[in-house]
């Protein structure tokens, strides 16, 4: 009975795969009082799709299937990762997609009888906050350098902490700016899991 996951597992890989290739690109986007590059890179656009997809799943199959596409695209996103990205980008990614997808997967069932919008929304904030901390600090941080070198990313330079005026190594400014890209993110998937809530009804 595998296969009716494929569809889910599939898109699951290509949003994590792409991700794990975009954060490896700041958004290098001069407003003239700041430049984009010091808090976003392009993967914080395309992550938070994984986000509907495992909610859709979990809407139509259950905790059991979601989990079982979790599974499936953390086995196969890592290793494609690896070869796209870099082994310290494919650890981290990894850690972080397993973790906050497992949480989104728990939250999301226990709120699913609540309000259309309550269950996606806050399972993937919460999830996002988890992932954006384990992914930036383990493939960015110093401290982690055990996992693999910092290649080309100029992490320990600082850079402008949004609009506090604030130095920060560069990785911090990219994980806030990246989270809140993930909340902009999450509310507009709202709109499409509304659209498409009615057509994954749970299955026996």
């Amino acid at each position: 009975m595998l296969y009716r996951y494929l569809p889910f597992i599939a898109a699951m890989v290509f949003v994590v795969v792409l991700s794990n290739y975009l954060v490896q690109f700041p958004v290098n986007i001069d407003l003239g009082w700041m430049n984009l590059a010091d808090i976003l890179t392009w993967g914080a656009f395309t992550y938070p799709v994984a986000f509907l997809v495992s909610d859709l799943t979990n809407r139509k199959f259950g905790v059991g299937g979601a989990r079982i596409v979790v599974m499936a695209g953390f086995v196969v996103a890592v290793g494609l990762s690896v070869v796209l990205a870099t082994p310290r980008i494919a650890i981290a990614s990894g850690a972080a997609f397993f973790v906050a997808q497992m949480l989104d997967v728990v939250i999301f069932d226990r709120m699913r009888n609540m309000d259309w919008w309550r269950a996606p929304l806050i399972s993937s904030l919460l999830g996002s906050i988890v992932d954006t901390t384990l992914f930036f600090s383990l493939a960015f941080a110093a401290y982690f350098v055990v996992l693999g070198p910092l290649d080309g990313f100029a992490i320990e330079n600082s850079a402008l902490l949004g609009i506090f005026s604030l130095e920060a190594p560069r990785w911090v400014s990219w994980a806030l700016g990246d989270f809140l890209v993930k909340i902009l993110v999450a509310l507009s998937m709202l709109v499409p899991y509304g659209i498409l809530r009615k057509k994954f009804e749970q299955v026996a």
